[in-house]
């Protein structure tokens, strides 16, 4: 019964995190250290990411718990999960930095981004895009571009309007 406890225990723990977090990556780990998996953790703990080995049932059990039974596909073989909890993109170029910067193989078997799965080629894509604040910058830029565009269009009317103004008043008060 105890077995049993502990068992439902690590599904409820791991639902948690499934339910908190804005993409799970799921790597197999096979071919690294003890002490390469620690190094992995503490790079990804400083990006906001946490990095756990998992039993691939009770992934599954949990996943399908919060909703998210799509990643049960990747839950196959040796798996490890990268939960990211605050910005997507900075997860998945954190584990994608590590990744590259080995010779030891991490295999990413895939992703889930919110409620969509990705292949590992969509999680690898998406470590190349900008960080979130950067992203948001351009937004705001090409938001504010045509308000400024008619202000300086309105203000240049209104500058003209000004000028032939003045010019009939001297002209007027000339003659």
């Amino acid at each position: 019964m105890a077995k049993l406890e502990k068992k439902q225990e690590m599904v409820a723990f791991l639902a948690e995190k499934l339910g908190r977090s804005q993409i799970v990556i799921a790597t197999d780990y096979r071919g690294l250290s003890a002490g390469e998996v620690a190094e992995l953790r503490w790079k990804l703990r400083e990006a906001g990411v946490e990095y756990r080995v998992v039993k691939n049932t009770l992934a599954s059990f949990a996943a399908a718990k919060v909703g998210k039974a799509g990643l049960s596909e990747f839950l196959r073989g040796p798996t490890a999960l990268a939960f990211g909890y605050e910005d997507a993109v900075g997860s998945a170029k954190a584990l994608i930095e590590w990744q590259k910067s080995r010779e030891t193989p991490l295999t990413i078997k895939g992703g889930l981004l919110g409620e969509r799965l990705l292949t590992a080629e969509e999680v690898q894509s998406l470590a190349t895009l900008p960080p979130r604040e950067e992203l948001l910058a351009k937004a705001t830029g090409a938001l504010q571009a045509p308000i400024y565009r008619l202000l300086s269009i309105l203000s240049g009317n209104l500058r003209a309007l000004i000028w032939v103004l003045q010019s009939r008043k001297q002209a007027l008060e000339g003659g």
